[in-house]
């Protein structure tokens, strides 16, 4: 697994095409289907993917888990959520803290961690 993070418009889709090769089978997170995520080559805006399934009253627990298992070669693509003011909202506080721990445990699990900053990528980690 690969996973790309930084903040929103910094360019970290053109960066993770660029750097991993991955020019087709990318899905987006704000709207593909569950199954989808198992399939794809890689999945952008994936914090929005697990905000959509919150609001859907559905689990993300062990997203993280069975994206490693089920898709070990996807690249994740997804917003660092974790800077900032706390959200006034208790909803967005939830789904913060829920995108920060899927995160965690995928870049645990990648096989590489990349953060992008005005399309500037720095290696954070390479197994």
């Amino acid at each position: 697994m690969k996973l790309v993070i930084g903040g929103a418009f910094q360019g970290k889709y053109q960066y993770a095409r660029k750097t991993f090769g991955i020019q087709e089978g990318w899905i987006d997170g704000d709207t593909c289907s569950w199954n989808e995520i198992f399939e794809c080559r890689g999945i952008l805006h994936f914090h929005d993917y697990v905000q959509r399934r919150l609001r859907a009253g559905k689990s993300v627990d062990g997203l993280a888990e069975e994206l490693l298992e089920k898709n070990p070669d996807i690249c994740v693509v997804t917003n660092e959520l974790g800077y900032g003011v706390v959200p006034a909202d208790a909803f967005d506080r939830k789904y913060r803290e829920a995108t920060g721990r899927i995160c965690e445990k995928l870049a645990a699990g990648s096989d590489e961690v990349h953060r992008v900053i005005c399309g500037i990528g720095t290696v954070i980690k390479r197994a």
